[in-house]
C-alpha cells in the first residue's frame, strides 16, 4: 500500500499462515510516538528494545520501526486526530505499539485508544501483572500478586451506544420504552414530566422554592453478546492451557444483571467445558468430585446436599436440579476421578465487587480472570496500584484470530513532565516485551525482563520510584533520568 504522510522503512511484513504469525528477520513495527511524555517515554523505550534484540541475536534480527500518527501531534500536522494511513499501517503489518494519546474533549472521537481497537476489532486487552522486586508497593506482600487480565474490548458500554440527556436521540429512545416496555420504562425513575413535577413538590416540603426542572435522561446501551464472550473466553482458556496457568476465573456482575454479565458467566463455562472438556474442571465439578472421592459410598442427594448449603430450604425442583448437576460431575469420573481433576485447568466465577476485595485480600487465588469491559477496566487499574502502579502496567490490544495487535502504554500523557527527560518509561517498555513474546521472540523478551529486575534491583530508578523509596526509608536509591534508566536496563541485560 502507498504511504504519503509517512515512511515505510527498509524491512518486511510479518504475515499470517496456519494460524501463526510468520516473522522475518526484519519485522517492520508501526509505533506511535505519543503525547505528551510520549516523546520521552519513546526515545527511552526504543533504546531498551533494540538493545534486547542485539544482544538476543548477535545482529541477525533487527526491528524495523515506522512512525505513523494519531493524537495531538496528528492533529497539529494534518488537522486528523486519528489519519486513515495510521489505521492503514496497523492492518498491513499486523503488529504495533503505541505510547499514550491525548482524547479530544467534547465532539469528535470519544477515545482514541477504544477507536483503535474497535475499528481493528483487538478483542482481547490483555493486561499482565507482576512485581518487580524493590518497586514500592501499598501491600504488604506485591510478589503474591501474579495475574494476566483478558479483558473484553469491544462489547459492554464501552461499545459507544450512548445517546445525550435532551437529544432528539434519547427520547426517541425513551418513546419507544414507554411505548413497548411500559415496564421497564417505569424504573426510569426521572424519565416524565411527572417525575420533576413530583421532584418539585418534595423539594418545597423542604423549603426550595420551585424551579424549572428539564426533563432529560441519557441513555447508553449494554450489549453483550455469546460471540463476543466466546472468542474472550476461549483465548483466556488457550493462554492459561499454554502457559501452564492454575486457573481461569469469569469475573462478572451477575447478580444484579442477569441477563449482561450473567451471561457472561453462564457463556464462560459454557465455552470452557464444550471446547476444554478434557484439560478442564469447573471449580463445583471439583467440589463433587473431591466429596465423592473422600467416601466413594456418598450418595448424589448426600453430595448436593455439601456442594450447595441451602439444599434443604429448595423445593423439590431446585433439588432435583442440584442432583441432576451432581450426576453429570461424576460421569466424568473416568477422565476427571480419583484426583485427576487435581491436575487440570480450574474454571471457577467470582462477582466483581467481590473480587476487587479478594485480589488484595487473597490474591494467590487468581490466575488468569477473563471479564467484560468495564470490569476490566476497575481490574486492571486497581492490580497496577499493588504493584508499583500505573506508569510500569503494560498492556496489549490483540486479535488472536487475525493476528493483530498493538502494544499500548496504559497511563496518560502527562503533559506536565513533557521532554524533561523524566518520567518512568516502563509502562511501553513492559508493552514492548509483550509485544516481542507476542511476536515469538522470547530471547528478547527475556532479557528486558531481566534488565527490568536489574536496574530495579540495583535502585537506579525514576523519580517516581525514587519518591516512593525515599518516603519508605531507602537511602541508598538514586534518581536517574528517563533515558538513563533505558540504559540502565540495557546494561542489566548481561
Amino acid at each position: 500500500m502507498s504511504y504519503t504522510t509517512t515512511k515505510v522503512p527498509a524491512g518486511d511484513r510479518i504475515t499470517r499462515s496456519g494460524g501463526k504469525l510468520q516473522v522475518p528477520n526484519q519485522p517492520i513495527i508501526p509505533f506511535i510516538r505519543g503525547d505528551g511524555t510520549g516523546n520521552d517515554i519513546w526515545k527511552a523505550s526504543q533504546v531498551a528494545f533494540d538493545g534486547a534484540v542485539a544482544k538476543a541475536y548477535g545482529g541477525k534480527r533487527k526491528i524495523a520501526w515506522m512512525e505513523v500518527y494519531a493524537g495531538e501531534e496528528s492533529f497539529n500536522r494534518f488537522k486528523d486526530w486519528l489519519p486513515e494511513e495510521t489505521l492503514q499501517a496497523f492492518r498491513e503489518f499486523l503488529v504495533g505499539i503505541k505510547g499514550p494519546l491525548t482524547t479530544p474533549v467534547g465532539g469528535g472521537i470519544r477515545s482514541l485508544n477504544v477507536s483503535l481497537r474497535q475499528q481493528l476489532d483487538l478483542y482481547v486487552c490483555l493486561r499482565p501483572v507482576r512485581w518487580f522486586k524493590g518497586v514500592p508497593s501499598p501491600v504488604k506482600r506485591p510478589q503474591d500478586c501474579d495475574m494476566v487480565i483478558f479483558r473484553e474490548n469491544t462489547e459492554d458500554i464501552y461499545a459507544g451506544i450512548e445517546y445525550a440527556a435532551g437529544s432528539p436521540e434519547a427520547q426517541k429512545l425513551l418513546d419507544f420504552l414507554a411505548k413497548e416496555f411500559p415496564k421497564d420504562f417505569s424504573k426510569i425513575r426521572f424519565g416524565t414530566k411527572a417525575a420533576g413535577e413530583s421532584w418539585q413538590k418534595q423539594l418545597e416540603t423542604i423549603g426550595t422554592p420551585p424551579r424549572e426542572t428539564p426533563v432529560q435522561v441519557g441513555i447508553g446501551l449494554k450489549p453483550v453478546s455469546y460471540l463476543g464472550t466466546e472468542r474472550l473466553v476461549h483465548s483466556a482458556i488457550s493462554y492459561a492451557l499454554a502457559n501452564k496457568r492454575k486457573s481461569v476465573t469469569l469475573v462478572h456482575k451477575g447478580n444484579i444483571m442477569k441477563f449482561t454479565s450473567g451471561a457472561f458467566r453462564d457463556w464462560g463455562y459454557q465455552i470452557a467445558t464444550s471446547f476444554f472438556r478434557d484439560k478442564v474442571v469447573t471449580e463445583r465439578e471439583s467440589w463433587i468430585l473431591g466429596n465423592k472421592e473422600a467416601n466413594a459410598d456418598l450418595s448424589s442427594a448426600a453430595n448436593a446436599k455439601m456442594i450447595d448449603p441451602g439444599y434443604d430450604m429448595m423445593t423439590p425442583p431446585q433439588q432435583a436440579k442440584v442432583v441432576a448437576e451432581v450426576d453429570a460431575a461424576l460421569k466424568l469420573w473416568p477422565t476427571h476421578g480419583a484426583g485427576k481433576w487435581k491436575q487440570m485447568l480450574m474454571i471457577k466465577d467470582s462477582i466483581a465487587d467481590i473480587t476487587l476485595q479478594q485480589v488484595l485480600t487473597r490474591p494467590r487465588d487468581f490466575d488468569v480472570v477473563a471479564t467484560m469491559n468495564l470490569n476490566g477496566d476497575y481490574l486492571s487499574d486497581a492490580l497496577a496500584a499493588q504493584v508499583g502502579g500505573i506508569g510500569i502496567a503494560p498492556g496489549g490490544n490483540i486479535n488472536y484470530i487475525s493476528g493483530h495487535a498493538i502494544f499500548e502504554a496504559t497511563h496518560g500523557t502527562a503533559p506536565k513532565y513533557a521532554n524533561l527527560d523524566q518520567v518512568n518509561p516502563g509502562s511501553v517498555i513492559l508493552s514492548g516485551e509483550m509485544m516481542l513474546r507476542y511476536m515469538g521472540w522470547t530471547e528478547a523478551a527475556d532479557l528486558i525482563l531481566k534488565g527490568m529486575d536489574g536496574a530495579i534491583g540495583a535502585k537506579t530508578v525514576t523519580y517516581d520510584f525514587h519518591r516512593l523509596m525515599a518516603a519508605e526509608g531507602v537511602a541508598d536509591a538514586k534518581k536517574v533520568k528517563c533515558s538513563e534508566f533505558a540504559n540502565e536496563i540495557v546494561k542489566h541485560m548481561g
